[in-house]
């Protein structure tokens, strides 16, 4: 155990300038009454990246995966040299609609808009449904999101049934998605399968979302 926690900690040393969030993720049901009761997930409406507003209920009656991001985030760009994209992918597939979220406020790390926004999938080959721009950051906090990534899947019934860490290796490092155990795949996997889920909650690592009150004068 003291061998992990000095790992992690020198990880989060050398990540200083990302203010990591790091933690490892254990699936743990009851670390998260929101999940773990299966309460329905907070409404919210957004702009996309094309300037459309994009209501969490025109997706009713679908499986949808919340994925907040930052581009500039080291933990992030692990995820994003293919493992993320392919999951996508998985999930489009699937009809799962795929709900990436920027919480960045305007002058700080991962905030974008206009011609930077609607160019966002193309330049990371995402696999997305839509890009939602949350400069405000009112809906990251509604969901309590706290990192990047941070991920939320809500089912077909409007059901939070996941929040949290996407798998179970908390470093920035790429080659620890070999042999992770991704979370929002199991859930998936489970919520296709229309069996109960088997981890409702995993603690999320990564970069501190970049909230308006992170911005210094």
């Amino acid at each position: 155990m003291l061998r992990r926690l000095f790992v992690v900690a020198a990880s989060a040393a050398l990540l200083a300038a990302c203010q990591p969030q790091a933690s490892a993720p254990a699936a743990e049901n009851a670390s998260a009454p929101a999940a773990a009761q299966e309460g329905l997930a907070p409404a919210f409406t957004l702009v996309d990246a094309d300037g459309v507003q994009r209501s969490l209920a025109d997706f009713r009656g679908k499986t949808v995966v919340l994925e907040w991001t930052n581009e500039g985030c080291p933990y992030v760009q692990k995820h994003y040299t293919g493992a993320m994209q392919a999951l996508q992918r998985e999930a489009q597939a699937d009809g799962v609609v795929w709900l990436t979220i920027v919480s960045s406020a305007p002058g700080t790390q991962g905030f974008v808009e206009g011609d930077t926004a609607r160019a966002y999938k193309a330049k990371h080959q995402s696999a997305y449904a839509h890009l939602l721009l949350d400069p405000t950051g009112e809906v990251g906090k509604l969901y309590g999101a706290k990192t990047t990534p941070d991920m939320r899947v809500i089912d077909a019934q409007g059901r939070l049934v996941f929040e949290g860490g996407i798998d179970d290796r908390p470093t920035s490092k790429v080659e620890d998605l070999e042999g992770a155990n991704n979370f929002v795949r199991a859930v998936l996997e489970d919520v296709k399968a229309e069996r109960p889920v088997r981890t409702a909650f995993a603690q999320p690592y990564g970069c501190a979302i970049k909230y308006p009150e992170t911005v210094t004068g």
